[in-house]
């Protein structure tokens, strides 16, 4: 009698698990690989994977206004901590807002998963509601495009999806049918774990061709290192090369900051919106030292120089024009390797010269800076960042007008920037802080933008009040598309379609639940840039810049 209840209980128990889905296992996938966060937009065909993460003890959801900003936090999550970033949406116009925020992941080398709802699996090809091909959509900027149409392949097709993403460094997408989400999941379904599914890729060239590149090198009278963001990490690598070498550094736009710039050897950023001294000492160099660069058009690396480049993508080697000695191979690994066969030098005449270009540019510099008469010059802006910014803050620079005084103008020390490299998409900024203070929450965070930029994702600074996150908006106003009209004047064309209706955006913060302040002269920046910092709450400056300034 007793063993019958027994057995009875255990089925009753055994009835009343709640039973595993689909959605469940996409979950418990995630976060068997690791995953945090995932931003994005509820909706009817993405409901059941929302309410598993709802019920899920480690990943959070963070909603937002537009599905664009998701793609942008997930690229600007993967950019900033290396790790895979994860958006998720619904069918059709939610998957499609997507697309932006996605080329820049894939166009910057970033890992980023993204999920999207699609229509049951019955509808799909009869033209339903909100049902787009897309397959179709994502073909092109994804390097791994699936859908789960089945439980069993779930876990497969997840494991398969997140290893191209964080490999093969861009994109993944797979769509979910509303229907499929919902599906009980067999009862011997078990995730799969990460380990063993990823290659170590800490790989070298053949000896001989590192003691090649070592020979060329050593012989060079005039060298500089170029840093470009595949060598992100390797700052302390790059510094003991450098000065063994005498070498003067430059950097990518895109890897502003991973060499100090207050450095005697940093010559700043290269390249059409980068420093002087950059472009004159790299000009005028004898052996280029190219390490993690893709050679953009912006950079301008010059083709005349000898080169000797160091990358991980085969691809990337002698990628705009031939190249003297390319060694394919993890950077953190060779540079120590090579570092043991180059001979250190004194190299105290040309470095001379190299800090007489620099105080010609700092003194460039300082004659803009010093001016106190309104309205506020870009450098400005800039320079008055830097004195009240911690060292170690995180700045999101969205892409304008802005950018070009950044990368001139400020000067990096051990702050990590975020921008949006290769797509240089507009709007970048704000979702770019919103994701760094929510992974970073103790970080300073700051967004540099312009009213442009970010009039259009401004409805998410909202996300960061109803997420009390205290990111603080650097805003550079002046009613124009002012980058557009440089580029109209090069172009020898009139202006046209640039100027933009005044908002008043400090009022828009407060508004929002934020705090906004105005700053019209010079003498106010650092007060109210102290004081936005300061605050516990987003916070917007709102800084009247001149509208006639070029950068030159």
């Amino acid at each position: 009698m007793t063993t019958d209840n027994a057995i009875v209980t255990s089925n009753e128990s055994a009835k009343s698990e709640p039973e595993r889905l689909v959605a469940d296992m996409i979950v418990e996938q995630l976060k068997e690989w690791g995953v945090k966060q995932v931003y994005g937009i509820p909706g009817e065909t993405s409901l059941q994977i929302v309410d598993a993460i709802r019920r899920s003890d480690t990943i959070r959801f963070i909603l937002v206004r537009h599905e664009e900003v998701a793609a942008f936090m997930a690229s600007a999550y993967a950019k900033l901590t290396g790790q895979m970033g994860v958006c998720l949406t619904i069918a059709g116009p939610g998957a499609t807002n997507l697309v932006t925020g996605l080329y820049d992941a894939k166009m910057d080398h970033a890992p980023v998963l993204a999920l999207t709802g699609q229509v049951g699996l019955q509808f799909l090809g009869l033209g339903s509601f909100q049902e787009i091909d897309q397959h179709a959509l994502f073909e092109a900027v994804a390097d791994f495009n699936q859908v789960i149409d089945s439980p069993e392949q779930v876990t497969e097709l997840l494991t398969i999806a997140m290893k191209h993403a964080i490999v093969e460094q861009g994109v993944a997408h797979l769509g979910v049918p509303a229907n499929v989400q919902a599906l009980p999941i067999p009862a011997n379904m078990r995730t799969k774990t990460r380990e063993g599914r990823l290659p170590d890729l800490h790989f070298l060239p053949r000896p001989e061709l590192i003691n090649t590149a070592a020979d060329v090198i050593n012989a060079a009278k005039k060298p500089v290192i170029i840093v470009g963001y595949g060598a992100r990490d390797q700052r302390n690598a790059i510094l003991r090369i450098a000065e063994k070498l005498g070498a003067p550094i430059a950097t990518t736009y895109k890897a502003k900051g991973i060499i100090p710039e207050d450095h005697r050897l940093a010559l700043g950023v290269m390249g059409s919106i980068g420093t002087d001294p950059a472009k004159r000492v790299v000009y005028g160099a004898d052996l280029l030292m190219v390490i993690g660069s893709s050679y953009s058009d912006l950079t301008s690396i010059p083709s005349f120089i000898k080169q000797v480049q160091i990358d991980r993508d085969p691809m990337t080697i002698g990628r705009k024009f031939p190249i003297h000695v390319g060694l394919l191979a993890d950077i953190g690994t060779l540079l120590p390797v090579l570092d043991d066969r180059l001979v250190e030098k004194q190299n105290d005449v040309y470095l001379a010269q190299v800090s007489d270009i620099k105080a010609q540019w700092e003194q460039k510099k300082q004659d803009e800076i010093s001016s106190g008469k309104p309205p506020v010059r870009g450098p400005q802006v800039m320079n008055v960042l830097q004195q009240v910014v911690d060292s170690d803050a995180i700045i999101a620079n969205d892409v304008g007008d802005n950018t070009l005084w950044f990368a001139r103008n400020f000067v990096a020390t051990d702050q990590r920037i975020l921008i949006s490299g290769y797509v240089a998409s507009m709007g970048f900024g704000l979702p770019a802080a919103l994701a760094a203070q929510l992974t970073y929450p103790d970080k300073q965070v700051v967004c540099t933008t312009g009213d442009g930029g970010f009039t259009m994702v401004m409805g998410d600074f909202v996300t960061a009040v109803a997420n009390d996150l205290p990111i603080t908006v650097i805003l550079l106003d002046n009613a124009k598309l002012a980058m557009i009209e440089t580029e109209q004047d090069e172009a020898g064309v009139p202006h046209f379609a640039t100027n933009l209706q005044k908002i008043d955006f400090a009022e828009y913060a407060n508004s929002c639940g934020g705090e906004g302040f105005k700053v019209e002269k010079p003498g106010e920046l650092k007060s109210s840039m102290q004081k936005a910092l300061a605050s516990e709450k987003a916070t917007l400056v709102d800084i009247a810049t001149d509208p006639r300034r070029r950068w030159s």
